[in-house]
């Protein structure tokens, strides 16, 4: 896995985006485009700040089964 994966499925949203705005039905076009469209971006957001988050931890995981050392 690397970070390509996070701009592959940001364009494939953005297509998602476009589809729902070009093919919104007659009746409540402007909150059907709102909706689908606002939906798509905070999933996106929120799997893309998780996804990145495991990829490049902020703080290395540590063992804690390991006697701590001494110094004299």
């Amino acid at each position: 896995m690397s970070g390509y994966t996070v701009i592959i499925v940001f364009i494939f949203v953005a297509a998602l985006s476009t589809l729902a705005w070009i093919f919104a039905p007659k009746e409540n076009r402007t909150v059907f485009r709102s909706s689908v469209i606002l939906c798509l971006a905070m999933c996106y957001l929120m799997w893309a700040i998780t996804y990145l988050a495991q990829l490049h931890p902020l703080e290395a995981p540590r063992r804690s089964d390991l006697r701590p050392e001494k110094h004299d």
